[in-house]
């Protein structure tokens, strides 16, 4: 309800946004790509486009440049992102989409971020713990550093959502959550 409550309210503020991706770059409006969600369950997984069209095949070219720790790839002056796509990441607009991913069931509001299947093949058994529940938009990790922090760090905060999980753990969170964004620590 939530979420689609939020489509309709941020329709109008999407379609700008959808307008500015396709009038700053060459490429389709949203990136699509497959993550993992509860149990395991692969699935579509939406964002406005941030990088330029060929991203995804340049990885190698910056793949050593990686600035975290773990299966996770992080780069704050990634040259495969557009003017615009710095903007929609420090601001968190690029995640907009999601809801279509909550309202699809795929996903939460609050719950750990989704993460990428090659990411998942290199978990230890504490980290696939955090499949144990819907995947979300916002989390621990969003409004506590975001990619500031490390990866054990980021796991070690979706641990403590697993155990403090309630709908005043995720009320708490959502209302932190756009002090964090605008705030943009760790934000890239």
């Amino acid at each position: 309800f939530g979420a689609g409550f939020l489509l309709v309210l941020l329709s109008p503020f999407m379609l700008v946004i959808a307008l500015l991706v396709k009038l700053t770059s060459k490429g389709p409006v949203f990136y699509t790509s497959k993550r993992i969600g509860r149990m395991g369950r692969v699935f579509d997984f939406y964002k406005f486009r941030s990088m330029y069209i060929d991203a995804d095949a340049r990885l190698a070219e910056v793949i050593d440049q990686n600035e975290k720790d773990g299966p996770i790839f992080k780069m704050q002056d990634d040259p495969r992102i557009t003017r615009l796509g710095r903007f929609l990441r420090h601001t968190s607009l690029d995640e907009l989409p999601q809801l279509f991913n909550v309202v699809r069931g795929d996903m939460s509001l609050v719950g750990p971020r989704p993460p990428l299947p090659h990411e998942v093949e290199k978990y230890d058994e504490y980290a696939m713990e955090r499949l144990s529940v819907r995947p979300g938009m916002t989390c621990y990790w969003q409004i506590m550093g975001r990619s500031n922090l490390t990866f054990a760090q980021w796991m070690e905060l979706d641990h403590k959502y697993l155990e403090e999980m309630s709908v005043w753990t995720d009320l708490k969170i959502l209302l932190k959550t756009p002090g964090a964004v605008l705030k943009g620590d760790g934000a890239y």
